[in-house]
Parts: structure tokens; sequence; C-alpha cells
């Protein structure tokens, strides 16, 4: 963050920088994400909830909460004794309910058809820490799943392997032989009964449950899908910087 301001000192008429401290906005920005209070409902312990907002949406526009995320993640896994770009990822589906503020076009209704809801495809690498997640709304078929491959293979061209829920198929595999991904398609044990632990898939349903103890993420209340990203990484990098000490 402090890199990210100075970078910027030059845009400003006087070249000096703001007195506003850059942890109080970060502080602020994590406790909005946790309790899923609005902006302007932070406590005055924080700077203005204007200033905050302002940071917030700057450094989501300029990727900075993603771009904190795949660094921290890579310190993480140095720390575990394993090269910094993963080999192989995860990619689930989670759907929740969404707020009245955001846009029919991009909502969606459960499997009985009388609910509004939105998709997330969060896609993790594997390593216990959750990365490169990304959120789309409604589900539109395994092109989801595609997309994600080639956001993982532009990012990481080390991915080469790739586990999926048996909601992306034929067209997610094909692709990610395309790319030189192995993609495998994970069933449950149809003889199994209640919860159970399927392959590999539990990594990244452990991440959506760690991602669902923020507030902010249990409904999506996000205009734009750039800010429910944010927000993704942006709570991400709470274990993941944890595992970084």
């Amino acid at each position: 963050m402090t890199a990210w301001r100075r970078a910027r000192l030059d845009r400003r008429p006087t070249g000096q920088p703001t007195k506003v401290d850059l942890r109080d906005v970060f502080n602020a920005i994590l406790y909005v994400n946790r309790t899923g209070i609005p902006w302007k409902y932070l406590p005055h312990d924080f700077p203005n909830h204007g200033t905050v907002y302002a940071y917030y949406a700057a450094w989501r526009d300029e990727g900075v909460f993603a771009q904190l995320n795949y660094d921290l993640t890579g310190l993480a896994r140095v720390k575990e004794g394993r090269k910094p770009e993963p080999t192989a990822s995860v990619i689930d589906t989670q759907s929740v309910k969404t707020s009245s503020n955001v846009p029919l076009t991009s909502q969606g209704t459960d499997a009985a058809g009388d609910r509004r809801e939105e998709a997330r495809h969060p896609h993790r690498h594997d390593w216990p820490p959750p990365r490169c997640d990304r959120h789309r709304r409604r589900p539109l078929g395994e092109r989801p799943g595609i997309r994600l491959l080639d956001q993982a293979k532009e990012k990481y061209p080390t991915v080469s392997k790739s586990w999926v829920d048996t909601g992306f198929k034929n067209a997610v595999v094909e692709h990610g032989a395309r790319l030189g991904i192995d993609v495998e398609v994970v069933n449950r044990n149809p003889d199994t009964r209640g919860f159970h632990v399927v392959k590999r898939r539990w990594v990244v349903e452990r991440s959506i449950g760690w991602l669902m103890m923020h507030r902010r993420l249990a409904r999506d209340y996000e205009t734009l899908t750039a800010s429910s990203e944010a927000v993704i990484h942006m709570d991400e990098t709470t274990p993941t910087w944890r595992g970084t000490y």
C-alpha cells in the first residue's frame, strides 16, 4: 500500500502525501467485510467513510486486492518449502442470495426457480490459503469454468492439473487439454449418504466456508461484479497472511 501511494505522489498538485494512515484505511475495509455493515456506519475510530470507500474503489479498480492476494500466497507457499507458483487448482461453484440493489440482468434462480441468487465460481490453487478466486454472476453452463482455466493459465503458466465438480464436464475438460491442463471431474460416492469429504474438492469447499464467515459475503450486496471479486480477494488475505508468519 505504501508503494501504491508513493507512485501517486507526483499526481498531487503539492507533491505531498495525504495525512490519512493507510493501515487505518485497510483495517476499516477489513471491518466492513467482516461485519457486513454499510460504509457510512463505520465507527469513528476509523477514517471518514467517504475516504475509506475512495481508497477501496481505487484499489479495486487497479487490482491491488488481487495482487496482494497473489503475493501473500506466494510468500506462504515459500514458507512451506514450496515454489511460489502453483501447479494444480480446484474449481467449484457456490450460490448465494442477492440483495435488492443487484441488477436483474446478473441474477438467476435456484433449482426450484423461486429464489433470486447469483453464482460464484471459486478457483483455488492447491495449497491451504485460497487464491485466485473469481466471482461470476449467474450460471452460464460451462463458460465460467473455461474462463477460469484461461485466467489461471495466464496468471500461472505452471498449472497443469485441475479438479472440478460435476457441473463442469466435456467442454471444460477439452478446453483444459488445449491449454495443457489435465482437468479431472470429481464425483461424489453414490453409495455414501449425508456429508462426506470429496477428494480434492474439500479444499475449495473449505475455502468457501472461510469466506462465508465474512458477513459481506453471506449475501451479494454489490452492484458491480468487480466489487464482489475485490471483497473476495480482500477476505482471502486474512488466512493467507497468517500463513506467512
